[in-house]
């Protein structure tokens, strides 16, 4: 569903600046995958994402989205294939705008627009359907301005309309990690119940060792650029944050120095 070939990106290339974030990256994922990506600061995690999104082009190498080549397609062409949430609650959604417009809006994403009525009765009642599945009781408030939600909540919203046309992959950069640890408890097993149910392609960008082995059924672990570890199957499901330090500097030759992914 999604496979990167040889991504290299470097940015502000030939000074004194120039860096690498992603370095000869090759990376395949399958449907219904649910893959985590943990590293330290600099490891190239948010670069991966945002060259999936289309919001960088790689300086060489391929992006393939389920066989469909969409290295050179600009962002807003290659949408129609990605849903993404954002570390941020407020840029997942529109404030001014109620509960079910922002799900409308995300309906109609890479649809062709009419005159028709914005939301008609079947519609409504979908939506309600949707958000009551939350069990946060939004199904209640669908013309309450979304501004005036809690980060939580929105956060919610915004994976439900990621989700709800189906992406062939859905991007979580960092979804939680602007929400109290109670809260974003919630969020990530909204997310869970998510990708389980429409069986997503799914890759979650996290600081927290803890989730990252937690959920999805593939860890991956990143390093200047490249992916160092990439573990599934039985072994993350018997893996330990003191297992995985472990096996990061067995292969890296390195101490792992991140104090947010520890705590």
């Amino acid at each position: 569903m999604l496979e990167l070939q040889n991504v290299t990106k470097v940015f502000n290339p030939g000074t004194v600046n120039e860096k690498v974030a992603v370095n000869n990256l090759s990376l395949k994922m399958e449907d219904g995958d649910f893959v985590t990506v943990i590293g330290s600061n600099g490891a190239g995690k948010s670069t991966m994402l945002n060259l999936v999104a289309g919001l960088w082009k790689p300086d060489s190498g391929k992006i393939l989205i389920d066989d469909i080549d969409v290295t050179k397609m600009p962002e807003h062409k290659r949408a129609k294939y990605i849903g993404r949430v954002f570390q941020d609650p407020h840029d997942g959604t529109a404030s001014d705008m109620n509960i079910e417009e922002n799900l409308a809006i995300a309906a109609r994403r890479g649809k062709k627009h009419t005159l028709k009525w914005g939301i008609n009765k079947t519609e409504r009642e979908l939506y309600r359907e949707l958000l009551s599945g939350l069990g946060l009781g939004l199904e209640d408030r669908m013309t309450s301005k979304v501004g005036l939600l809690s980060g939580g909540q929105r956060q919610a919203i915004t994976l439900l309309m990621a989700s709800l046309e189906s992406p062939k992959i859905l991007l979580l950069d960092e979804h939680t990690a602007a929400l109290d640890p109670k809260t974003a408890k919630v969020v990530l097993e909204l997310t869970d119940k998510i990708v389980s149910q429409n069986h997503l392609t799914t890759m979650m960008v996290t600081h927290n060792m803890k989730d990252a082995i937690a959920h999805g059924n593939r860890l991956i672990m990143m390093n200047n650029g490249s992916v160092l570890l990439d573990i599934k199957g039985e072994e993350k499901k018997n893996l330990t944050i003191e297992d995985l330090l472990e096996k990061f500097n067995q292969t890296s030759g390195q101490v792992f120095a991140s104090d947010k992914a520890l705590l």
